[in-house]
C-alpha cells in the first residue's frame, strides 16, 4: 500500500487548563486507524517524577514517538532539575536539529505545576494565553469549550472534563474515556 492510501493513525485530545492554583492535563483515551477504533483505552497522560521533580505530561500523535520524547524530556530535567521551561527549550533544540528526532511525530503538553508548556517538533516551546491549551484532532474544539468555562466558578478539572466531554460529542477521534493527571503549583 502507498503511502498517500495508508489511512494514518487519528485520535487524541489533551487539554490542559491552570486555574486556582492548580493545573490539570487529561486526555481521551481513542486510538483509531482510519475510520476504525483501534482502543478505547490508551493513557495519554503521564506523571514524570524524574530527580523527584513531579511532572505532567500529555502526548498526542504516535505512541512509540511520544515515549522517545518523553525519555529525552525527562533527561533534560535531570540535567536541569527544577527548570521545566529550559529543559523543554532544549528538548525542543534536539527535536528541531537532530535528524533522527526530526522524524518524529508527536506534540507534548508538559506542567510541573507553575508552568505549562506545549513542545512541539517545530522547535516551538509555547505558553498558552488565557491558562488553556490543547493538542490533537480534537484539540481546537476542546480548547474553545474550556475557554468558554474558564469564567465559570468551575475548578480547573471540572473546566477539563467539561470541555473533554465537549470535544469528544464533536470529534469522532476522541472518546469520554479520560485520563486525568493534576498537580498544584
Amino acid at each position: 500500500m502507498a503511502e498517500q492510501e495508508f489511512p494514518g493513525w487519528h485520535g487524541t485530545t489533551i487539554i490542559g487548563v491552570r486555574k486556582g492554583g492548580q493545573v490539570v492535563i487529561a486526555g481521551d483515551g481513542q486510538v483509531s486507524l482510519g475510520q476504525t477504533v483501534i482502543k478505547g483505552t490508551a493513557r495519554k497522560v503521564r506523571r514524570l517524577s524524574p530527580g523527584g521533580q513531579d511532572v505532567v505530561c500529555g502526548f498526542a500523535g504516535s505512541t512509540a514517538d511520544a515515549f522517545t520524547l518523553l525519555e529525552r524530556l525527562e533527561a533534560k530535567l535531570e540535567a536541569t532539575p527544577g527548570q521545566l521551561q529550559r529543559a523543554s527549550v532544549e528538548l525542543a533544540k534536539d527535536w528541531r536539529t537532530d535528524k533522527y528526532l526530526q522524524k518524529l511525530e508527536a506534540m507534548l503538553i508538559v506542567t510541573d505545576g507553575t508552568d505549562l508548556l506545549v513542545i512541539t517538533g517545530a522547535g516551538d516551546v509555547l505558553e498558552p494565553e488565557h491558562d488553556v491549551t490543547a493538542i490533537g484532532s480534537g484539540g481546537n474544539f476542546a480548547l474553545a469549550a474550556a475557554r468558554g468555562l474558564m469564567d465559570t466558578d468551575r475548578s480547573a478539572e471540572e473546566v477539563a472534563r467539561r470541555a473533554m466531554e465537549i470535544a469528544a460529542d464533536i470529534c469522532v477521534y476522541t472518546n469520554g474515556n479520560l485520563t486525568v493527571e493534576s498537580i498544584s503549583a
